[in-house]
């Protein structure tokens, strides 16, 4: 009798993953639509990465990938979208950083939950931070920005509240034991004009913004906080070279989909899409838009989001960050 449960409880037991395995075999089917909702406006990098990977998969899978742009809500409404939609793989998420900090800074005003209403397919890329100053300034290396943080006489623009530029000051300030002064703006243009003119100290920029100031010798890059230089800027020491290692911070993008997306599923697609980040083309355009290719599937992504979760929160909590 006992062995008899027994044989049923194991049956029961392969059921599941086979059933889940037949699932993901018809999955998708040819000439079906994906929706991959981009909680931002068009033209954006987050944008631009999602297209690149949406056309990729139209080609390889032979299925209709339609981009939809749900902006607002700093990356909020989007997200809610897709946290309510049906969980058949069919429906993705372009995910960032803002979502991760999202989790602590909208902690039950958001409509959604982030870690348990969204589930991680795959990291694609990550955007580095560069720490710009005017170019006529005395702050020549990150050394010196860490001493005139100290005497307490510096202010630092931003993209606006809660945004990765915020955040990284927030995480230098703490490192440092120093309070820079925060100035947040209404997006990344307005902050950088602003520095090239002599009304702000430092920036911890979205690289994209602030790259072509740089090259025209309008601002002067003190470090690039990521893991290894940019072939863009091969002079320009990471943080860790400069004596901050902790000050280490990409804006990443990456894909999610409904929390209830069967495993199998979600573990097709994610291989799809780190194969499709492996691409030499993708690479060259990745690099093009200033983003490091850090491809990564479903387990190490969920990982990955956990980590900076925890990270982000722990910065929010420590320096008082409130959303607008």
């Amino acid at each position: 009798m006992t062995t008899r449960r027994h044989l049923l409880a194991l049956g029961c037991t392969l059921a599941i993953p086979s059933a889940a395995l037949a699932q993901a075999g018809t999955y998708p089917k040819p000439g079906a639509t994906l929706r991959y909702i981009v909680p931002f406006p068009p033209g954006g990098l987050t944008d631009i990465m999602a297209r690149m990977v949406g056309q990729n998969l139209t080609t390889r899978w032979k299925v209709n990938v339609v981009v939809d742009n749900r902006p607002g809500g700093g990356g909020l409404i989007g997200a809610d979208a897709v946290a309510k939609a049906v969980p058949d793989g069919q429906t993705l998420l372009a995910v960032t950083m803002t979502h991760a900090v999202n989790a602590t800074l909208y902690r039950g005003k958001a409509k959604y939950d982030f870690e348990k209403d969204l589930k991680p397919v795959a990291l694609l890329a990550g955007s580095p931070i560069l720490v710009v100053v005017p170019a006529t300034s005395a702050i020549r290396e990150l050394k010196d920005l860490v001493a005139a943080a100290e005497a307490g006489k510096l202010n630092a623009g931003s993209s606006g509240n809660g945004t990765p530029p915020h955040l990284t000051l927030a995480l230098f300030n703490d490192l440092t034991k120093s309070k820079v002064q925060h100035v947040p703006y209404r997006g990344g243009a307005p902050s950088m004009t602003d520095l090239i003119g002599g009304q702000l100290d430092v920036i911890f920029s979205n690289f994209p913004e602030s790259i072509a100031h740089v090259k025209a010798g309008k601002l002067r890059a003190l470090a690039i906080a990521s893991s290894q230089r940019h072939a863009e800027l091969p002079n320009v020491p990471t943080t860790a070279e400069a004596g901050m290692a902790q000050l280490a911070v990409e804006n990443w993008t990456g894909v999610m989909v409904p929390g209830r997306t069967p495993d199998a599923i979600v573990q097709k697609l994610g291989d799809e899409v780190v194969q499709i980040m492996g691409l030499p083309d993708m690479e060259e355009k990745a690099r093009a838009q200033g983003f490091r290719v850090d491809a990564r599937g479903p387990k190490e992504f969920a990982a990955f989001v956990r980590g900076e979760v925890q990270r982000w929160g722990s910065v929010i909590e420590s320096a008082g960050i409130r959303p607008d």
